[in-house]
């Protein structure tokens, strides 16, 4: 059973995320919050595997509670946030706090439910190619991720020459079946490279390594 901590400000809309994991065998609610405090605190007691969460609720937004949420280390809770557009800062600023992926908040039930599954199963469900134009659109406009200074970028020091390679081609856009025609390699390695990848940058997914590939300026925007 995969747990899953609903955080909205608006009761009926948790109501109707309620309702609908509860109609699926695999999947249960953990909790419900109404706030980022909450969100955070009920995090912490309950240990969801999943926590959906609202962007904009008053008092602590659900950036800064992504944030405090993912800050636990990589066994916390994965963070999966709503948005209006997805084309939106606030899902920029949501992948930069630490979450694993975002959904539009008018996404069809099966949408819904495929992105919390994914998030569980510890994949990123932003497509390579969106995670690219987003950051491409924001990256000059909000602070770096939390821990970077000015220099050469630590996480990717111990990266060897193709894993380097790799991780600017998976920050374009490119998909593994891109990465294996493209470069010559079996799928099976790329996995493995992209496996190390994220072992070595700190990158808890996809979209994580694709921000560290910003971050260290492998990539920069288009």
């Amino acid at each position: 059973m995969t747990s899953v901590l609903i955080v909205d400000d608006q009761p009926m809309q948790r109501f109707g995320f309620r309702m609908l994991l509860e109609s699926q065998d695999d999947l249960k609610v953990a909790g419900e919050a109404g706030t980022g405090t909450d969100a955070v605190r009920l995090a912490a007691e309950l240990r969801p595997d999943v926590v959906l969460m609202d962007i904009r609720m008053p008092g602590m937004d659900g950036i800064e509670a992504t944030r405090r949420v993912v800050s636990t280390g990589d066994d916390g809770p994965r963070v999966l946030i709503l948005t209006t557009f997805d084309m939106d800062e606030y899902a920029y600023a949501g992948l930069r706090a630490g979450a694993s992926g975002f959904l539009i908040k008018d996404a069809l039930p099966e949408e819904l439910l495929a992105g919390i599954r994914a998030v569980a199963a510890g994949d990123a469900i932003v497509a390579p190619s969106l995670t690219r134009r987003l950051l491409d659109a924001y990256v000059d406009h909000l602070p770096a991720s939390p821990g970077t200074a000015p220099g050469p970028d630590p996480r990717i020091a111990s990266l060897t020459d193709r894993e380097r390679e790799i991780l600017t081609v998976i920050a374009q856009g490119w998909t593994n079946s891109e990465i294996a025609q493209r470069l010559h390699l079996a799928e099976s390695t790329v996995k493995t490279h992209v496996s190390r990848i994220l072992a070595k940058t700190g990158a808890r997914d996809r979209v994580q390594a694709v921000i560290v590939a910003y971050d260290a300026k492998l990539v920069e925007p288009a």
